[in-house]
């Protein structure tokens, strides 16, 4: 007896390409995973080495070891190499941005009011310098735009975690990225080292060093460093205007993303001008998906949101998703590329680092906190 059964059919609008999703995916994931598991385990071993080394931090030693990894690789052969881009990229964009916003949750909105009028005139200012010298000094070493940028904001606002919240905004290169790291890192050691001797030689007090040192040093483990040798007072105040100079990231990735959003827009709008006016601004690009997530993030903890207890642990998942990004941007890094800027990266380093310091102590003697 014949079957009366009929052949199943596809759904309407299923094609080969619907059928091709899952082993796309597949495929995709199989593609990364080698470069993002290699650049967890680089994280790993550079935050036990940042324990061991604070004064260095994980982060600066997983950018090391990922562009040693790098070079060990190219000189076994360029494909080995390649073999780890894609992961490493994925580490060094979304993961990059998640650190972001993980890091809001350890940033309270009221933590600018508490500080008051005291600090934030000195903040601004030394701020201002870093972002205005930045982009003159650097201009005339020379050096890149997006050089420039990360440097300035490495220098003005929170090191490693300003680089890697601007590096999402504007989609830096590698190298630069690598450039910036590498300078703040430099001047962040020297000043560990240097400012607690030069607090004592000026007479400074505990307060004034503290908000000498949250101003003009980069990293947080390197104001706790510095303020630690100090004295309490110094460190207990140097955190709170560290921790309020980081919230300077808003405004400037906003102000970042809007110039790039504008160059996008009016370089898409060039060749094939619209009638009726240029096209609409690319708002993605202007107020990035990660930044809403760090607003967010700190809004959450500005309400009580999020319990105290939980800070050190968001903090150190932000910093370790930090580590992760960029050991990822070390992997990808050729050292050709490095080589090619030579020593002016440093150069306009030293240039911000001694400015924004006299900056800060010369605007403390003008607002009479000194």
């Amino acid at each position: 007896m014949p079957s009366t059964s009929r052949p199943r059919q596809r759904p309407a609008g299923a094609g080969p390409a619907d059928r091709d999703v899952g082993p796309r995916l597949r495929a995709a994931i199989d593609g990364a995973a080698p470069g993002l598991l290699v650049a967890v385990v680089v994280a790993v071993a550079a935050t036990g080495l940042g324990r061991v080394l604070p004064i260095v931090g994980g982060p600066v030693f997983a950018i090391v070891l990922g562009v040693l990894i790098s070079v060990a690789l190219g000189a076994r052969g360029g494909t080995r190499a390649r073999r780890l881009d894609r992961g490493a990229a994925l580490a060094g964009g979304p993961v990059l941005q998640a650190s972001v916003v993980v890091l809001g949750f350890g940033l309270s909105l009221t933590q600018v009011v508490q500080t008051g009028t005291y600090s934030l005139p000195v903040m601004l200012g030394t701020l201002a310098v870093a972002l205005v010298g930045a982009a003159v000094i650097g201009r005339l070493l020379g050096l890149g735009a997006d050089t420039r940028t990360l440097i300035g904001t490495g220098t003005g606002i929170c090191g490693a975690s300003a680089i890697a919240a601007v590096t999402a905004v504007i989609g830096a290169a590698e190298a630069d990225v690598a450039y910036a790291i590498a300078t703040i890192f430099t001047f962040n050691i020297t000043a560990v080292l240097l400012y607690p001797a030069l607090g004592h030689l000026l007479g400074l007090s505990q307060h004034a060093f503290g908000l000498w040192a949250g101003t003009a040093i980069n990293d947080t483990s390197s104001v706790v460093a510095a303020t630690t040798t100090y004295g309490a007072a110094a460190t207990s105040y140097g955190v709170v205007v560290k921790l309020t100079r980081s919230l300077m990231i808003i405004p400037i990735c906003v102000t970042l993303g809007a110039l790039a959003g504008r160059r996008t827009a009016a370089a898409a709008a060039a060749p094939h001008p619209q009638p009726g006016g240029a096209r609409g601004l690319p708002w993605r690009r202007m107020f990035p998906l990660f930044l809403i997530g760090f607003l967010a993030a700190s809004a959450l903890d500005t309400v009580g949101a999020v319990p105290t207890g939980w800070h050190g642990g968001l903090n150190a998942t932000s910093g370790f998703l930090i580590t992760v990004a960029l050991a990822g941007i070390g992997l990808i890094t050729r050292p050709a590329a490095l080589r090619a800027a030579g020593p002016r990266p440093l150069i306009l380093g030293a240039v911000l680092w001694i400015a924004v310091g006299a900056s800060s102590l010369l605007l403390q003697l003008a607002t009479g906190t000194l």
